[in-house]
Protein backbone atom coordinates (compact mmCIF):
# COMPACT_ATOMS: atom_id res chain seq x y z
CA UNK A 1 0.00 0.00 0.00
CA UNK A 2 1.80 3.11 -1.07
CA UNK A 3 1.47 6.37 1.47
CA UNK A 4 0.88 9.55 0.49
CA UNK A 5 3.72 12.29 1.68
CA UNK A 6 2.30 15.70 1.38
CA UNK A 7 5.72 18.09 -0.20
CA UNK A 8 6.92 20.49 2.35
CA UNK A 9 6.64 23.69 0.98
CA UNK A 10 8.79 26.70 2.19
CA UNK A 11 6.10 29.30 3.27
CA UNK A 12 8.63 32.52 3.56
CA UNK A 13 8.56 31.90 0.04
CA UNK A 14 5.32 30.82 -1.25
CA UNK A 15 2.46 32.30 0.36
CA UNK A 16 -0.73 29.99 1.61
CA UNK A 17 -2.08 29.13 -1.71
CA UNK A 18 0.66 27.98 -3.79
CA UNK A 19 0.91 24.80 -2.47
CA UNK A 20 -1.89 23.21 -4.43
CA UNK A 21 -1.77 19.85 -3.00
CA UNK A 22 -5.47 19.34 -1.62
CA UNK A 23 -7.40 17.43 -2.27
CA UNK A 24 -4.84 14.70 -2.38
CA UNK A 25 -3.53 14.00 -5.87
CA UNK A 26 -6.18 11.44 -7.66
CA UNK A 27 -8.67 11.57 -4.56
CA UNK A 28 -11.76 14.25 -5.67
CA UNK A 29 -9.82 16.14 -8.07
CA UNK A 30 -13.44 17.66 -9.04
CA UNK A 31 -13.41 19.63 -5.69
CA UNK A 32 -10.87 22.01 -7.16
CA UNK A 33 -14.01 23.13 -9.50
CA UNK A 34 -15.88 24.27 -6.25
CA UNK A 35 -13.53 26.92 -5.22
CA UNK A 36 -13.95 29.67 -8.32
CA UNK A 37 -17.72 28.65 -8.27
CA UNK A 38 -17.21 29.97 -4.74
CA UNK A 39 -15.31 32.99 -5.72
CA UNK A 40 -18.08 33.52 -8.82
CA UNK A 41 -21.20 33.30 -6.49
CA UNK A 42 -19.45 35.32 -4.00
CA UNK A 43 -18.65 37.90 -6.16
CA UNK A 44 -21.91 38.15 -7.97
CA UNK A 45 -23.33 40.08 -5.55
CA UNK A 46 -20.90 42.69 -6.05
CA UNK A 47 -20.70 42.91 -9.63
CA UNK A 48 -24.43 42.60 -9.69
CA UNK A 49 -24.84 46.29 -7.76
CA UNK A 50 -22.59 48.20 -9.84
CA UNK A 51 -24.83 49.19 -12.37
CA UNK A 52 -26.74 50.92 -10.07
CA UNK A 53 -24.16 52.37 -7.78
CA UNK A 54 -22.03 53.58 -10.50
CA UNK A 55 -25.16 54.49 -12.59
CA UNK A 56 -26.48 56.39 -9.99
CA UNK A 57 -30.29 54.64 -9.57
CA UNK A 58 -29.60 53.88 -5.90
CA UNK A 59 -28.43 57.58 -4.52
CA UNK A 60 -31.87 58.57 -3.57
CA UNK A 61 -31.79 55.34 -1.18
CA UNK A 62 -28.89 56.49 0.11
CA UNK A 63 -30.12 60.25 0.78
CA UNK A 64 -32.90 58.93 2.51
CA UNK A 65 -30.27 56.84 4.43
CA UNK A 66 -28.60 60.00 5.41
CA UNK A 67 -24.95 59.07 3.55
CA UNK A 68 -23.40 62.22 3.69
CA UNK A 69 -22.27 63.08 -0.15
CA UNK A 70 -24.44 60.57 -2.21
CA UNK A 71 -23.79 61.53 -5.16
CA UNK A 72 -19.88 61.35 -4.72
CA UNK A 73 -20.08 58.25 -2.14
CA UNK A 74 -22.65 56.02 -4.26
CA UNK A 75 -20.55 56.06 -7.15
CA UNK A 76 -17.43 55.35 -5.62
CA UNK A 77 -19.15 52.32 -3.87
CA UNK A 78 -19.52 50.95 -7.22
CA UNK A 79 -16.51 51.38 -8.36
CA UNK A 80 -15.16 49.71 -5.33
CA UNK A 81 -17.20 47.19 -5.64
CA UNK A 82 -16.65 46.82 -8.97
CA UNK A 83 -12.63 46.29 -8.33
CA UNK A 84 -13.11 44.24 -5.59
CA UNK A 85 -15.77 41.67 -6.63
CA UNK A 86 -13.41 41.19 -10.10
CA UNK A 87 -10.32 40.76 -7.87
CA UNK A 88 -11.95 38.24 -6.38
CA UNK A 89 -13.72 36.30 -9.56
CA UNK A 90 -11.00 35.82 -11.21
CA UNK A 91 -8.46 35.37 -8.48
CA UNK A 92 -5.85 38.05 -8.91
CA UNK A 93 -4.41 39.65 -5.73
CA UNK A 94 -7.71 37.93 -4.07
CA UNK A 95 -6.21 38.63 -1.06
CA UNK A 96 -6.25 42.72 -1.27
CA UNK A 97 -9.49 42.23 -3.07
CA UNK A 98 -11.51 40.51 -0.20
CA UNK A 99 -9.89 43.80 1.74
CA UNK A 100 -11.03 46.32 -0.47
CA UNK A 101 -14.62 44.50 -0.36
CA UNK A 102 -14.78 44.44 3.40
CA UNK A 103 -13.90 48.15 3.57
CA UNK A 104 -17.01 48.53 1.20
CA UNK A 105 -19.26 46.16 3.05
CA UNK A 106 -18.61 47.76 6.58
CA UNK A 107 -20.24 51.10 6.36
CA UNK A 108 -22.55 50.00 4.36
CA UNK A 109 -24.02 47.84 6.36
CA UNK A 110 -24.26 50.18 9.48
CA UNK A 111 -25.35 52.99 7.07
CA UNK A 112 -28.07 50.94 4.59
CA UNK A 113 -29.10 48.24 7.04
CA UNK A 114 -29.41 50.06 10.27
CA UNK A 115 -32.56 47.57 11.39
CA UNK A 116 -32.81 48.98 15.15
CA UNK A 117 -33.98 52.33 14.11
CA UNK A 118 -36.85 50.99 11.88
CA UNK A 119 -40.19 50.77 13.77
CA UNK A 120 -42.13 49.02 10.75
CA UNK A 121 -41.87 45.51 11.73
CA UNK A 122 -42.10 44.43 7.86
CA UNK A 123 -39.19 46.73 6.74
CA UNK A 124 -37.12 46.18 9.72
CA UNK A 125 -37.13 42.48 9.29
CA UNK A 126 -36.46 43.02 5.75
CA UNK A 127 -33.61 45.29 6.96
CA UNK A 128 -32.39 42.73 9.54
CA UNK A 129 -31.79 39.52 6.96
CA UNK A 130 -29.86 42.37 4.63
CA UNK A 131 -27.51 43.57 7.73
CA UNK A 132 -27.15 39.68 8.39
CA UNK A 133 -26.11 38.67 4.85
CA UNK A 134 -23.78 41.65 4.66
CA UNK A 135 -22.51 40.62 8.15
CA UNK A 136 -22.17 36.59 6.08
CA UNK A 137 -20.11 38.06 3.23
CA UNK A 138 -17.82 40.01 5.45
CA UNK A 139 -17.04 36.35 6.67
CA UNK A 140 -16.88 34.86 3.75
CA UNK A 141 -14.34 37.72 2.52
CA UNK A 142 -12.14 37.26 5.49
CA UNK A 143 -11.93 33.62 5.04
CA UNK A 144 -10.40 35.32 1.27
CA UNK A 145 -8.32 37.43 3.12
CA UNK A 146 -6.64 34.63 4.99
CA UNK A 147 -6.39 32.13 2.18
CA UNK A 148 -6.46 33.62 -0.99
CA UNK A 149 -8.04 32.32 -4.16
CA UNK A 150 -7.05 28.77 -3.88
CA UNK A 151 -6.90 26.93 -7.19
CA UNK A 152 -7.77 27.71 -10.64
CA UNK A 153 -6.94 31.15 -10.05
CA UNK A 154 -4.68 34.11 -11.91
CA UNK A 155 -2.87 34.19 -8.27
CA UNK A 156 -1.86 30.86 -8.40
CA UNK A 157 -0.62 30.67 -12.02
CA UNK A 158 1.41 34.49 -11.03
CA UNK A 159 2.95 32.63 -8.34
CA UNK A 160 3.92 29.52 -10.26
CA UNK A 161 5.75 31.24 -12.59
CA UNK A 162 7.52 33.19 -10.47
CA UNK A 163 9.01 30.21 -8.14
CA UNK A 164 9.98 28.09 -11.13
Amino acid sequence: MATYVQPAVDRRVAPRDSDDVWPRPGVMDWARYLVPLGRALFAAIFLGSVSGLVGGALIGYATQAGVPFPNILVPLAGIVAAVGGLSVLLGFHARAGAWVLIAFLVPVTFMMHAFWTVTDPAMRAMQQANFMKNVALVGAALMIAYWGAGPLSLDLKRLWRLHS
